[in-house]
């Protein structure tokens, strides 16, 4: 067998995680040896108890991994370990990182600067509004989006990240033969053409409710920060943050609207010292050694015109939008004291501009800056 299949069929072991590897490879030097040892040898590791050592020893190496390999070659995906020069470095660089990477798609070591942008299995309106703004700024700064494929702000963070030409990595809780949640499927496909959908687990493991902290764990460890969009108090998406902490790496949270649920968590991030985002440069500018921030490449005139002023009757329509409160078009013109013509005028003017979100149902946004 070559290296990565003694890699794998250590990985394949059960009772054999992230921890266990790592001491069992830090002792013997190699998964080969690891696997060559005898159950006496074993268990002089610390923590490695009789049942462990004979899971190892009784290993069916040959039958299983290459049962793995079929099931990898069958589903189009390549197995990246971390002797591989394109294990990526960020999650290379974390206590513990997977030894092991099922990836479908294109998974460089020389990844552009990843972000992670997580956040509610139920946004609102504000919260898709806003992914999408910043989702597009870090696509146009040639950084690579990092999710977790769930519902809600994760899906749209991948989709709208894919809309705008950028390059997107979703970390599953699951093995590359399953897709959760299945109605994500083709937007994997779309992924794992313009990125890579990416798992540490075996190819046929199902979701299970344990598996996602560790997918949380990847999703921070791939990521220079996390940016948190919606989030109650309990959210998976705070777990993802606990990792980023423990990771040293940055981490952000968009304000919401003290009145939703959907707020606290990420109001509670910005009052324990993340950093508010209201604009995509409130991130770039965190990472100057990258030279993702200031002029970005495909910044466009529309980019740079939402930093102009504007004319006095735009500034007055702008001061009635809110970017969280949605304002229907008869309350605008009502307080502007504008006639309907000029107002519907100066709404679509600002909207080309970037500096206003028309929703459906004639409700506006004041786009974020």
């Amino acid at each position: 067998m070559d290296e990565k299949a003694w890699w794998l069929a250590l990985h394949l072991v059960p009772g054999v995680g992230r921890i266990t590897f790592k001491k069992l490879v830090g002792y013997f030097g190699h998964p080969q040896d690891v696997m060559g040892a005898t159950a006496g040898q074993l268990m002089r590791v610390a923590g490695i108890g009789p049942k462990l050592a004979q899971a190892i020893t009784g290993f069916q190496i040959p039958t299983e991994v290459e049962r793995e390999l079929r099931a990898v070659q069958s589903a189009g995906c390549q197995i990246i370990t971390q002797s591989d020069p394109n294990y990526p470095p960020l999650l290379k660089a974390i206590e513990d990182p997977p030894p092991v990477l099922y990836v479908k798609g294109e998974m460089s070591g020389s990844v552009p600067p990843t972000i992670a942008v997580v956040g509610s299995r139920r946004p609102s309106i504000y919260g898709k509004v806003v992914v999408e703004q910043l989702v597009q700024g870090l696509s146009g700064a040639g950084v690579t989006v990092v999710s977790g494929l769930a519902r809600g702000i994760d899906s749209v963070a991948h989709a709208k990240t894919l809309e705008h030409g950028g390059r997107t990595i979703a970390v599953l809780g699951c093995g590359l033969s399953h897709m959760y949640p299945p109605e994500n499927r083709p937007l994997a496909q779309r992924i794992s053409r313009r990125g890579a959908v990416v798992s540490e687990f075996p190819m046929r493991t199902k979701p299970d409710r344990l598996n996602f902290p560790l997918r949380n764990r990847t999703i921070s460890g791939l990521s220079l920060g996390t940016v948190v969009v919606e989030a109650g108090e309990r959210s998976g998406a705070l777990i993802t943050v606990q990792w980023a902490l423990e990771q040293g790496r940055e981490v952000f949270a968009v304000p919401g609207n003290v009145t939703a649920p959907t707020s606290r968590g990420t109001n509670r991030l910005i009052k324990m010292g993340a950093k508010l985002v209201d604009c995509v440069e409130d991130i770039l500018e965190e990472f100057p050694q990258y030279a993702i921030g200031g002029k970005r490449e495909g910044a466009s005139e529309r980019e740079e015109a939402r930093q102009a002023d504007g004319t006095p009757d735009e500034r007055r329509l702008l001061a009635l939008l809110d970017p969280v409160e949605t304002r229907h078009i008869d309350w605008i013109i009502e307080q502007a004291h504008f006639p309907t013509s000029i107002v519907s005028s100066l709404l679509l003017k600002l909207e080309l501009e970037g500096k206003v979100t028309q929703l459906p149902g004639k409700l506006f946004l004041k786009a974020l800056r």
